[in-house]
This record gives C-alpha cells, structure tokens and sequence, in this order.
C-alpha cells in the first residue's frame, strides 16, 4: 500500500513539474516573439511582472527577473528540436 502511495506522489510530482516547465516555456516564448515584434524591452516586462503581482497576487516566481529567465530559457533550447523535449522532463532549477 505505501508502495502505490509513494508511486503516485512521484508521478504528481512529475506532472506539476511538467506543467509548470510547460508554462515557463510558453512565457518564455510569447516574450521572446513580442521582442522580436513588437519591441519590448525591460520596461515591458517589468510592467508585464507588475502586472502579474497585482492579478494574481499569491503567485510566486513572477518577478521580472525571472520572466527574462523564462525567455532565456526557450531562447536556449528552441532551435533543438532533440533537446527541447527533454528539458521539459527536468525541473526548473535544473534548467
């Protein structure tokens, strides 16, 4: 019995990391292309992370400093079709 509850505390795990990786990719890759279009720059984001704080308030891991990691982050593994999957699997700190 501990053995399948422990199985499926793993598997949540993975899931929520998952997600979240998802989230950050995509956050990530609608700030890179609103750069590449339509020209934002620090200002933008740091009113995109103010914006944020302010919508949703109990969320964490918003911060303009981090949005810009989020853009890093696909910037990074975009152009690896091979790779970009897989990072996907690892968690955010390992990324």
């Amino acid at each position: 019995m501990l053995a399948l509850i422990d199985a499926a505390r793993t598997r949540t795990v993975a899931a929520v990391n998952t997600t979240l990786i998802d989230l950050y990719w995509s956050i990530g890759e609608h700030i890179a292309e609103r750069i590449t279009n339509d020209g934002w720059g620090q200002g933008t984001v740091n009113a995109l992370a103010e914006y944020i704080q302010k919508r949703q308030p109990n969320a964490r891991g918003f911060s303009s400093q981090n949005l810009w990691r989020m853009r890093q982050f696909y910037e990074t593994y975009r152009h690896q079709p091979k790779l970009s999957p897989l990072v996907r699997e690892l968690s955010w700190t390992h990324n």
